[in-house]
């Protein structure tokens, strides 16, 4: 066999590993981004901590979801409320179903509760400024950024779970806009900012008013992530 002929054989037998891959390649090329099962809300309701309690909130991330066409899914607001009245607590982390949750991008935030939450091994979530979107896949203003709106309400510990002490860490569960009174545990969605960077529980807000949430880096926004 001469050069040609060996040559010819060589390209004879290589083609269908080269078509097998070129076809695997186009399958991948062609498949859709996973559906946006979380999001940070474009807006807040508005009323500073006073969300109408956890129903009130849900219903602004269905209706935020809804507006761009995912509303057939079961959205929940990633906040906790804390014992009140006779009424359980209620855990940010048992709210939100069980994962896997994507951006509006596609791009995986988390597996499932364990991971977003650390709970086998700490900051294994892709959860920053970039990745933490909004609905409509716009990256949310963070520290440095003006206005800073960085401070996204969960009422929740670095867990995801309510608070046990007396004080008060969700504006009366949700249901307060009031200037001075009570506060809202606040995370930070751009990791950013202060001596705490957690996404969860950062800090508390100065109190419950639209402009008391303003005046600590935030404009009264959620975390919002399909639970079915």
């Amino acid at each position: 066999m001469n050069k040609l002929q060996s040559l010819f054989a060589a390209i004879l037998l290589s083609a269908p590993l080269v078509l097998a891959q070129q076809a695997q390649q186009g399958q991948q090329a062609q498949q859709p981004p996973a559906p946006m099962t979380f999001f940070v809300t474009s807006a807040g309701p508005g009323n500073g901590a006073n969300l109408g309690g956890l129903a009130g909130a849900d219903a602004h991330c269905q209706k935020l979801a809804a507006a761009v066409g995912a509303g057939t899914r079961t959205w929940r607001a990633y906040l906790s409320t804390q014992a009140s009245g006779g009424q359980a607590a209620a855990n940010a982390r048992d709210r939100i179903g069980r994962g896997p949750w994507h951006n509006a991008k596609g791009e995986q935030i988390a597996a499932n509760v364990a991971d977003l939450h650390g709970d086998v091994q700490r900051d294994r979530i892709n959860l920053h400024k970039a990745t933490a979107v909004n609905e409509k896949g716009e990256v949310v203003n963070g520290r440095g950024d003006q206005p800073n709106r960085h401070d996204i309400l969960t009422g929740s510990d670095s867990l995801g779970n309510a608070f046990a002490d007396n004080a008060d860490h969700t504006c009366q569960n949700w249901t307060s806009g009031t200037a001075g009174a009570g506060s809202a545990q606040l995370g930070h969605h751009d990791r950013q900012g202060g001596s705490n960077t957690s996404w969860n529980s950062a800090h508390g807000s100065r109190g419950c008013s639209q402009d008391n949430l303003r005046g600590t880096g935030g404009d009264g926004l959620l975390y919002c992530f399909a639970a079915q």
